[in-house]
């Protein structure tokens, strides 16, 4: 019996913020996955080591969690002013499936170095010490994203001193800026940055009751609920939500509800095969807790708590696109966010989560009565863990 050797493509494991990848530049894939479909799709899965009944993508280079299944696919941009085209890809860990429905906010701060040290921007360009501006077009979704990278003797400086809560090592720091965040695409739900046109609605949930939301479509579509409404404090850890197979059924419950209401899906059934889009998040007014490392936050170091499920499970920090989505909110009076932050008008917030603080901000104005918000700005830090080659077997894709 004939088997199909491995083959070798270029590729760079690298992490961004609270998240790690593969990341590959366009031309380097093989013809048939260069191109949006099946070939490429099976690829990745393989890549990563998906699907995966025990969920433990062993025989890949996941980590069998939403933060470290995913993929990113670079490719120089021919959209004028932008030199990159950044494109997602999260991969389902028990599922045949890549989700395309969105973009990784942490990744983004590796898309920028990644650029840099691959040959994408010119080299006039980078100064022997300072920093590089690198203008990326996140493709899934149709924005800009602006990464200002530091530069040291003429390299991307990846170490440093910027402390990233939920990453052990600090490391350089990445700042970003996410332009225009709101949504304006037609699938985007409905083409607004509230897709049902209010800061906060009631939304009924089978099963549950009706939850005030506000349904968000900015950095990421996201739902925000109240934590009190479902029994919770916003102090928990993945430990108190992920081990319950009951609250997890509820928060799916509660994400196709929004997705419904928020016009992304047309049938309950479509929450299946799009599992990156929307998020859920609850919030709650400050208060002390132990973060998931052991480091006491108190609620005097907060604005609000919020615990956001990525991929079907508590996330062990905060999804950076979910992060844009909190600043946008909380920037907006009389959205949930806002309210367990302490109401009235904001430029940044600092908000809990499982696995420390964060602070974000975001420019907001009105323009004839309505809310628009310029930019959500945040700093993180990437770090490349290895490069060289991936290996797949031939005919995996």
């Amino acid at each position: 019996m004939a088997h199909a050797p491995q083959i070798k493509i270029p590729a760079t494991y690298l992490r961004g913020g609270t998240s790690k990848g593969v990341f590959f530049r366009l031309q380097d894939l093989p013809e048939r996955a260069q191109v949006p479909g099946a070939a490429r799709d099976a690829l990745l899965l393989r890549v990563i080591g998906s699907p995966d009944p025990y969920a433990k993508q062993i025989d890949g280079m996941g980590g069998a969690t939403s933060s470290t299944s995913k993929t990113v696919i670079i490719s120089q941009s021919t959209r004028p002013g932008h030199d990159v085209d950044y494109l997602f890809g999260q991969v389902s860990i028990d599922s045949p499936f890549v989700d395309w429905s969105g973009n990784c906010g942490n990744l983004s701060a590796a898309v920028g170095p990644f650029a840099i040290s691959n040959g994408f921007i010119e080299a006039s360009r980078i100064p022997r010490n300072g920093t590089v501006t690198v203008r990326i077009w996140q493709a899934n979704i149709g924005k800009t994203i602006v990464s200002h990278v530091p530069i040291t003797d003429g390299q991307v400086q990846e170490t440093g001193d910027f402390e990233l809560d939920g990453v052990t090592f600090p490391a350089a720091e990445v700042q970003l800026e996410f332009m225009d965040p709101a949504a304006d695409e037609p699938d985007a739900g409905g083409g607004s940055m509230f897709p049902t046109g209010n800061v906060v609605d009631d939304l009924v949930v089978p099963g549950v009751g009706t939850l005030k939301a506000t349904m968000i479509n900015a950095g990421i579509p996201t739902i925000f609920i109240n934590a009190e409404a479902i029994g919770y404090t916003g102090t928990e850890l993945q430990r108190d939500i992920n081990s319950d197979a009951k609250a997890l059924a509820m928060f799916e419950t509660i994400r196709t509800a929004g997705a419904l209401r928020m016009g992304l899906i047309k049938d309950a059934s479509e929450a299946k095969t799009r599992q990156h889009t929307p998020k859920v998040a609850f919030v709650a007014r400050p208060a002390s807790y132990a973060a998931s490392s052991g480091k006491q936050v108190e609620a005097g170091d907060v604005d609000l708590l919020v615990r956001a499920l990525s991929m079907g499970v508590l996330h062990h920090a905060m999804m950076g696109t979910a992060a844009v989505a909190i600043g946008t909110a909380a920037s907006i009076p009389g959205t949930l966010v806002n309210l367990a932050a302490g109401g009235g008008e904001r430029e940044a917030v600092r908000f809990g989560h499982p696995s420390g603080t964060l602070r974000v901000g975001a420019e907001a104005k009105r323009v004839d009565g309505e809310w628009v918000v310029t930019k959500a700005i945040m700093s993180r830090s990437a770090r490349v863990l290895m490069e060289g080659w991936i290996r797949v077997p031939g005919d995996a894709f």
